[in-house]
């Protein structure tokens, strides 16, 4: 199909096997909802719509062009923010800085579409950490204006940031990963980032006993977190030769990457909603919160291997 001609081989299996698997996961639901009528799935079946939802928003701007996938992350990048803007206390000065972040959002997706490297790694960590307490100052208020300033540029670097790293593999040269191109590398880290979510959460629910961090997150234990590791390891060992070009010595060592990086990404935005007080970022995924609730495990794994992969292939 001429739609599909700018994808590899490899890359046109990989969302018809993400697509297979989502379709199993569902007959699986709905066969355990059938010979059980006894016990309640309703959560289950919400988290498979949600999956649906989520693996369709995200595969089809790829599918379509990288053009596309720019806006669909860009427009990601802006619901995160948003819904972290809803939830964190802010000074009723500080609304008038909100714009400054908020317009932080076309300025990095633009910086990504040009492919200008440099500024795509500065603009938010320097610029926006300059700009957003300058223009604070202009306003005059002084109360909490640390813990103020502070907030509102961790939220861009979480929400903006961190995922323009994961738009930013659409921009590395095509030599780079011959077997690919962009589109595996985008693949390859979502796949394993929320494969990661899942066994880390079933082998937690299967044999978990030992909690990690019970004052942050109650729910994960030493079991699913080993379990995560193990299993997440052992997919990308597998995975990595058909989508990207890392060899099988380092997938070991990407997988580690994926799985440790997406676990602390979780318990950290854990932190903030317990320090908040909020269980669930938003509720516009059913069954699993928010967006933020769903990206929180991209947000370290998109950095973590956007520069592992740089270190030792570009």
């Amino acid at each position: 199909m001429e739609w599909l001609s700018h994808l590899k081989p490899n890359v046109v299996l990989a969302f018809a096997g993400i697509g297979g698997l989502l379709a199993f996961a569902s007959i699986v639901v709905a066969a355990l909802a059938f010979f059980n009528p006894k016990k309640n799935y309703d959560e289950l079946k919400k988290r498979m719509v949600s999956w649906w939802l989520i693996c369709g928003l995200l595969c089809i701007p790829l599918l379509m062009s990288h053009g596309t996938a720019f806006v669909l992350f860009a427009f990601l990048s802006f619901l995160a923010l948003k819904e972290y803007f809803s939830i964190i206390p802010t000074r009723r000065a500080d609304r008038r800085v909100l714009f400054l972040a908020y317009l932080a959002i076309p300025i990095q997706y633009y910086w990504v579409y040009s492919g200008w490297y440099q500024m795509f790694l500065i603009f938010i960590p320097v610029y926006i950490f300059l700009i957003v307490p300058l223009r604070m100052v202009t306003i005059g208020e002084t109360r909490d204006f640390l813990r103020a300033a502070s907030t509102l540029h961790w939220g861009v670097m979480m929400a903006v940031f961190s995922i323009s790293h994961v738009a930013y593999l659409l921009r590395l040269p095509e030599e780079i990963n011959p077997v690919g191109g962009g589109v595996g590398l985008v693949l390859f880290l979502l796949i394993l980032t929320g494969l990661n979510d899942v066994a880390q959460f079933l082998w937690g629910k299967t044999l978990g006993r030992n909690k990690v961090i019970p004052k942050v997150s109650p729910g994960k234990t030493v079991e699913g977190l080993v379990g995560g590791i193990f299993t997440t390891t052992l997919i990308a060992t597998f995975l990595a030769p058909c989508l990207t070009p890392i060899t099988s010595g380092y997938a070991v060592f990407f997988g580690l990457l994926i799985s440790v990086g997406g676990f602390v990404g979780d318990v950290i935005v854990s932190a903030i909603k317990r320090d908040i007080g909020v269980k669930d970022s938003g509720t516009i995924l059913p069954g699993h919160g928010g967006i933020l609730d769903r990206i929180d495990s991209l947000t370290y794994t998109s950095f973590l291997f956007f520069h592992g992969l740089n270190y030792f292939y570009y």
